[in-house]
């Protein structure tokens, strides 16, 4: 029977875990109004990038140019009061020692002089006040990166708030940009028990590379590195969340994308790989035909391992150099006389 034979492809791999998971902002921050008033000017065009300190929004700041002058003036009149009361406060010191003035009347004169003070103390962190408010009339960018729509226009009322001022717009850090994805238990088991053995250094100690494909492109074309490792397994799903960093200067990546994500799960080694179709199964265990010196069928059983770019690696029962029927498995049995002819293994197309 004439059958094609190969040599199983020996050659350095790395083996991976193929997941999938979702781009996210470095930094993502609500814009919102910290002081209320009429918007009076919007300063930038909607999904534009925008650096840090740039300013996003002008709200009125005439009431508060009003209130700052205010609370000045009154500091003013503050500063002049604790003088006045200084020099009384030094007058009545020396008076006291020689009974000019009474024991009453020096204390009088000193409790006025701290309740002044203390007036002041008041009014200085009330002009700090007013200047903050004033500030504040500027919505600036604490962030640089790109800016989401204006929810909020020109002539419109905002309202201040630690936690419900009036949400003005968003704003996302484009580059670098992260991406979460979730790694499951057995993944998580094998590569924490070669961290035992001292096979492999954890990502929490060393820098740990991670690839990424957007789901219009082949392969994973982006190179990252994994930045943080989750403290527990998630119970209801069994997995473990990673998270990785990507460079993003040319803004191929934005927050929300749904990508496939490609992370190692062990060091460059050695492997012997062979198409998934030169093997079989034989009573639940998986098996090659191999065509020996004397041209003769032979059943070798194998363990398998993961694939890599297509070919099947086998990690136990199979050398490079061993003769692998390729063609006519269907008809061979253990014995029979075959006529190979040697041919390539064969490999997926790119």
């Amino acid at each position: 029977m004439p059958v094609k034979v190969g040599h199983p492809i020996a050659r350095r791999v790395t083996e991976y875990a193929d997941l999938t998971g979702r781009t996210a902002a470095v930094e993502s921050v609500e814009i919102r109004a910290r002081v209320w008033g009429y918007i009076d000017k919007v300063n930038f065009k909607e999904g534009m990038l925008v650096k840090k300190g740039d300013v996003l929004f002008e709200i009125d700041p005439r009431s508060y140019k009003a209130a700052l002058s205010l609370a000045e003036g009154n500091l003013g009149s503050a500063e002049a009061k604790v003088s006045r009361l200084d020099l009384d406060f030094k007058r009545a010191a020396a008076l006291v020692n020689s009974k000019g003035i009474s024991r009453e009347d020096y204390d009088k004169t000193l409790g006025d002089r701290a309740e002044a003070i203390a007036a002041k103390a008041a009014l200085i962190g009330a002009v700090e006040q007013a200047k903050l408010d004033l500030y504040f009339t500027k919505v600036i960018a604490p962030v640089s990166g790109r800016v989401g729509r204006a929810l909020v226009t020109e002539g419109n009322l905002v309202q201040s708030g630690q936690t419900g001022g009036t949400i003005l717009t968003t704003l996302v850090s484009v580059d670098p940009i992260y991406a979460y994805f979730d790694v499951d238990e057995r993944s998580v088991l094998r590569v924490r028990q070669l961290i035992r053995e001292g096979k492999f250094k954890s990502a929490r100690e060393v820098t740990w590379p991670v690839f990424l494909g957007l789901a219009n492109e082949a392969g994973y074309p982006h190179e990252g590195k994994i930045d943080f490792v989750d403290n527990q397994i998630n119970p209801k799903v069994g997995t473990l969340r990673l998270r990785g960093v990507f460079p993003n200067k040319d803004e191929w990546l934005s927050p929300g994308y749904f990508v496939r994500v490609r992370m190692p799960i062990g060091h460059p080694h050695d492997a012997v790989l062979v198409s998934d179709r030169v093997i079989d199964t034989d009573q639940g265990q998986k098996i090659v035909y191999l065509a020996d010196a004397e041209n003769k069928v032979s059943i070798r059983h194998i363990r398998l391992g993961p694939l890599h770019d297509g070919m099947r690696a086998v990690d136990e029962g199979l050398a490079a150099t061993d003769n692998v029927i390729l063609t006519g498995l269907q008809h061979l049995r253990p014995g029979m006389k075959v006529e190979p002819t040697l041919e390539a293994m064969p490999t997926p197309r790119p």
